[in-house]
């Protein structure tokens, strides 16, 4: 699930690995795609496991935030034990962020389980049209036709890629529609508290192991109290946090496999492998080259899950990624310091 919008260029140059290594631009492109290839698989796993194990989105997006919090305490108190210390100051901030990555995780899990990886993921990538929207409400940023131009071919892309051509089916899907929609303003608000993170000038890291801890502290809360109370409509969303193990299958160690690999690959690694591309390409570069994501997720998805995407559906993701080429351009312009992702600030 995505990077943190807005790093300046100290958070740039300060990768949580060693920087003899890599350098020169065709390292940066190869770990730039990588990264991008790594990332599409986050929709992927994220289907098994909700499909092919029944698993249940509120224990996957517990589990998911957890156990990236989990492998990379250990790391930053090895590497910089200085990132690892949380300030009295950050307390508030990182609290109200981790709530907001919880709620855009659980519903852009649940948008997978409804919607399919790719789908999901370019509903998601929709967000582009709403944080430039956020933008101009929060930071009075400018808004000319390109910016409106933007929110509107976002929009209709999401209108496509959501099948909106047959909205008066009869099985047409209305709920994931929403949930889709609505990951993708989740998205935006999570951007937004990432450019404050990057404003107040918190260490990427350091942001990630919070504000990933305290959004499995919220998935739990959630989980749990819905098993305590409850609600027509939402039970299929949560369960046993030990889903994995309490079955009569046994502990299903390959459920459990996946959900490490999900945190520890394409969350903690994409980005990480993204963040030291950043040291030879520029960022508008890299966050272009990020853009593949989508089409890594489609073809995977076509490959392992059987999942197609009609004419239509093809058209609105042409849409959606025309719109983040035309943000990343006028960025590149002015020469902004912007990047997109996604899933999300800090792929969620």
């Amino acid at each position: 699930m995505a990077v943190p919008a807005g790093l300046p260029p100290s958070f740039i140059r300060t990768p949580l690995m060693g920087s003899g290594f890599f350098t020169g631009k065709r390292q940066g492109y190869a770990l730039a795609i990588i990264s991008a290839m790594l990332l599409g698989f986050t929709g992927i796993i994220i289907r098994i496991l909700t499909v092919h194990y029944h698993l249940p989105t509120s224990v996957l997006a517990f589990w998911r935030a957890g156990l990236v919090a989990a492998v990379l305490l250990p790391i930053l108190l090895v590497i910089r034990p200085e990132w690892a210390k949380l300030r009295r100051d950050q307390v508030k901030f990182y609290l109200s962020y981790g709530l907001l990555l919880a709620v855009f995780n659980g519903l852009w899990t649940e948008s997978v389980a409804l919607n399919g990886a790719s789908i999901s993921t370019i509903l998601v990538y929709c967000s582009v049209g709403f944080t430039v929207f956020l933008g101009w409400i929060f930071y009075n940023e400018y808004m000319g036709w390109r910016e409106l131009f933007v929110i509107v071919i976002s929009l209709a892309g999401c209108f496509l890629v959501s099948d909106g051509v047959n909205i008066t089916a009869t099985d047409f899907n209305f709920i994931g529609l929403f949930i889709g929609l609505a990951s993708g303003i989740g998205y935006s608000f999570y951007t937004l508290a990432g450019r404050i993170a990057t404003d107040r000038r918190y260490p990427v890291w350091n942001t990630i192991l919070y504000v990933f801890g305290f959004s499995a502290v919220y998935q739990w809360i959630f989980n749990q109290f819905l098993m305590w109370f409850p609600v027509p409509g939402l039970q299929q969303m949560v369960g046993d946090v030990f889903f994995l193990s309490a079955g009569a299958q046994g502990i299903q160690w390959s459920g459990w496999g996946l959900l490490l690999i999900l945190a520890a690959g394409p969350t903690l690694l994409g980005f990480g492998l993204f963040n030291l591309s950043l040291k030879t390409l520029p960022l508008a570069v890299a966050s272009l080259i990020l853009t593949l994501e989508l089409v890594f997720t489609a073809v995977i998805a076509y490959f392992l899950l059987d999942e197609t995407l009609s004419a239509s559906q093809l058209l609105g993701s042409a849409l959606v990624l025309l719109g983040v080429l035309m943000l990343h351009r006028k960025d590149n312009t002015v020469g902004e310091i912007a990047t997109t992702d996604s899933r999300g600030a800090i792929s969620p």
